[in-house]
């Protein structure tokens, strides 16, 4: 392809690349283009004409080469260019598709990135962009236990019907203990977050005793009624009822809903039950603990107040708990239950279907 030295340039292609330079939205790079046109048409050889704009010879050459064969339309757009990788063939994406549903490298339980990659011949970034396409995961893995109630149904359409249609002139309250609370020292002072720095913390701990948090969530309101105990034994529990009691208005009834921890059904909490006839006890079904949504919340005190902290002493822990449940009844909000009994009852009988599926498979 020979050189261009000149150029000739019409009235109408002038006025327009001359518009371009002065128009202060123009992207600097269809600017410097377009003097390159500009100054090449008054005559000026490439060199002069790449100090005036600050670019290579070659550079100038080949924005002249664009003009001559595409006018200024083919300033305004950057060439298309072939794609840095070749991409993957349909057979070598469906291959390692399958094997990683479908199979386990040798020694160990998934695979990884950089098995995967050696396995299959590609690279690493390849994996991780099949992987990503088709949503797989083989690091991750979720917990999950079904539950063997044979009052599953029943107690699933109770426990949600308090949720979605409480009753009137009633409390809803999501009732439970978070046991064995311990009060963790740190062996050492951990140092504080800065920019570009984690906060840190020492590995390991001292004890200093455990607590027992009970708590009712009150399902309207998001409000928590707590009280921090030595032991979680029916005597306790006994307690907390009392303060339940004390604390919640006395025309209105009470539903608790709660686990099937023996605690809750001993002789002695059904004889105080016949005393207070405006208790209603609502139990979760067995292995169902996620239907309690006061779980939610020992979710968030343990991530917000307890995992973190540094106690010294039980009292210093539980005045950290106390301390949470005051600000959290400061700006209450309840969690929003959606799910309705049939839904789950049918994500259920999924769940059962695909594990008798993979079992007769596996078989």
């Amino acid at each position: 392809m020979g050189k261009i030295e000149r150029i000739e340039i019409s009235a109408a292609d002038r006025a327009r690349l001359e518009g371009l330079v002065r128009d202060r939205n123009t992207p600097q790079k269809v600017v410097w283009r377009a003097r390159i046109v500009l100054l090449t048409g008054d005559g000026l050889r490439a060199l002069p004409v790449a100090e005036a704009v600050g670019k290579s010879v070659l550079t100038v050459r080949r924005w002249r080469r664009r003009y001559r064969d595409k006018g200024v339309e083919g300033l305004l757009k950057d060439a298309t260019r072939p794609p840095r990788r070749k991409p993957l063939s349909a057979e070598t994406v469906k291959r390692v598709v399958d094997m990683t549903l479908n199979s386990k490298p040798a020694g160990a339980t998934h695979w990884s990135v950089r098995t995967m990659a050696k396995a299959s011949g590609i690279s690493p970034a390849a994996v991780q962009r099949i992987w990503k396409a088709h949503g797989l995961k083989p690091h991750l893995t979720r917990r999950f236990k079904l539950s063997r109630d044979p009052k599953f149904a029943d107690k699933v359409a109770d426990v949600v019907g308090l949720y979605l249609k409480p009753p009137d002139k009633a409390l809803v309250l999501c009732v439970d203990e978070k046991s064995q609370i311990q009060a963790l020292d740190r062996t050492q002072p951990g140092l504080p977050m800065k920019k570009g720095r984690a906060g840190t913390m020492t590995h390991d701990y001292k004890r200093h005793g455990t607590t027992t948090l009970f708590a009712a969530l009150d399902v309207k309101t998001g409000k928590v009624i707590g009280e921090c105990l030595p032991r979680h034994r029916a005597k306790e529990f006994l307690r907390f009822l009392r303060i339940i009691e004390h604390n919640t208005p006395e025309h209105l009834d009470l539903h608790l809903i709660m686990d099937n921890y023996a605690t809750h059904k001993t002789e002695a909490v059904q004889t105080w039950l016949k005393k207070h006839p405006r208790f209603h006890f609502h139990f979760t079904p067995t292995s169902a603990s996620w239907l309690n949504q006061v779980e939610r919340f020992f979710a968030q005190i343990t991530d917000k107040s307890i995992r973190r902290g540094v106690f010294r002493s039980v009292p210093q822990l539980q005045q950290t708990i106390m301390n949470y449940l005051e600000a959290h009844n400061a700006q209450p909000k309840p969690f929003v239950w959606t799910a309705t009994a049939r839904n789950i009852l049918e994500k259920v009988a999924r769940a059962k279907q695909a594990l008798e599926s993979q079992h007769s498979h596996d078989c």
